[in-house]
């Protein structure tokens, strides 16, 4: 009998024999399915524009769930440098505890999340299904990008510099006041720290559409990938895979939030591993670097620069101090492990 799958990602190894059995003969599918592949890419007629086609769920949150699966979605038609625009949720509600109640507040913060960023919401699905426990949204968002500035998390070049928004784990540290605020300050935080935790969902946020926009616009940016579960240091794993470089970061130069760190020191978490909506990773010209975190930074949005894209012989690897180690990837979010 073979092992059963952990909770988390499919394992990438795994995930890319099954891609390789895909076979895709419609010449309008301009990006594919791929591991580290953040969206799919389409022709559909115009000679301007790709449609940006994008899902993700939501399955670790239940308190707004709402803003979450819109801007987790979002996210990525971002980092393809293109706009959200049509977005489509599917809403499996547990047997238990569903009401009316519940299901006007999901989709009030649908509706509001969608407005906030000039989204439509156009359409999906809603069911109480069995055997559930929480409530799971999936969300499927089309966006359009200019077919003379798109890109991908297969752009990265060796020489490029890596950069990082905002911090880690905004989402995951997020998550974890508000789903466990309350063990939180049992185990001594005080209230204004899971408070102000919280509302990381929406300070700094976990939308990263505003500093791609300006990445963009500031320089060139050769990649962009949205570390989602399994925390920057998937991301970065991903972003490796996906433009076959190899990667290179220095510890103390990826920016932690105080928050993140003092939660994850509590409850035997690691940060990189953490869900980690609301970063952007940018891999862009070494000689642009500079300009786009000033941008990023006039604009009151963090940018650092945490590495380099290196020879692909070279691993993906991480400085703590003056020692060099191969960076932990985390195929199961270190959020599981409170649930």
């Amino acid at each position: 009998m073979e092992n059963r799958f952990p909770v988390g990602k499919l394992e990438p190894e795994f995930l890319a024999t099954l891609l390789h059995d895909l076979t895709i003969d419609d010449p309008s599918v301009i990006v594919g399915p791929g591991i580290g592949r953040d969206v799919t890419v389409l022709e559909w007629g115009r000679d301007d524009l790709y449609l940006i086609a994008k899902t993700d769920p939501i399955t670790f949150a239940t308190d707004e769930i709402g803003h979450y699966a819109v801007s987790v979605n979002t996210n990525d038609v971002a980092t393809s440098g293109g706009v959200p625009r049509w977005f489509l949720a599917t809403l499996l509600l547990p047997e238990e505890g569903s009401d009316a109640h519940l299901t006007r507040t999901i989709f009030k913060q649908l509706n509001e999340a969608c407005r906030k960023l000039g989204i439509a919401l156009v359409g999906g699905h809603t069911e109480v299904t069995w055997n559930l426990d929480r409530p799971v949204l999936v969300g499927f968002m089309l966006g359009e990008v200019r077919k003379d500035r798109l890109v991908t998390s297969e752009g990265a070049r060796v020489g490029d510099a890596l950069l990082l928004t905002k911090g880690v784990a905004v989402e995951g540290t997020s998550i974890i006041a508000r789903e466990i605020g309350e063990e939180l300050i049992e185990r001594g935080f005080d209230e204004e720290t899971v408070r102000r935790a919280a509302n990381m969902l929406h300070e700094p946020g976990i939308n990263v559409l505003q500093e791609a926009q300006i990445a963009i616009e500031a320089g060139d940016v050769h990649a962009m990938h949205d570390p989602t579960e399994g925390g920057v240091a998937t991301g970065l794993h991903e972003l490796a895979i996906a433009s076959g470089v190899g990667i290179a970061v220095a510890l103390e130069d990826i920016p932690i939030f105080p928050e993140t760190e003092a939660f994850c020191d509590e409850l035997g978490l690691e940060p990189l591993g953490l869900i980690a909506s609301g970063s952007l990773l940018m891999a862009v010209a070494a000689d642009d670097a500079d300009a786009i975190i000033t941008a990023c930074r006039d604009a009151g949005i963090e940018c650092a620069r945490i590495g380099d894209c290196v020879e692909p012989a070279e691993g993906v690897r991480i400085r703590r101090g003056s020692d060099w180690f191969d960076l932990p990837r985390f195929d199961q979010d270190e959020i599981a492990k409170l649930f």
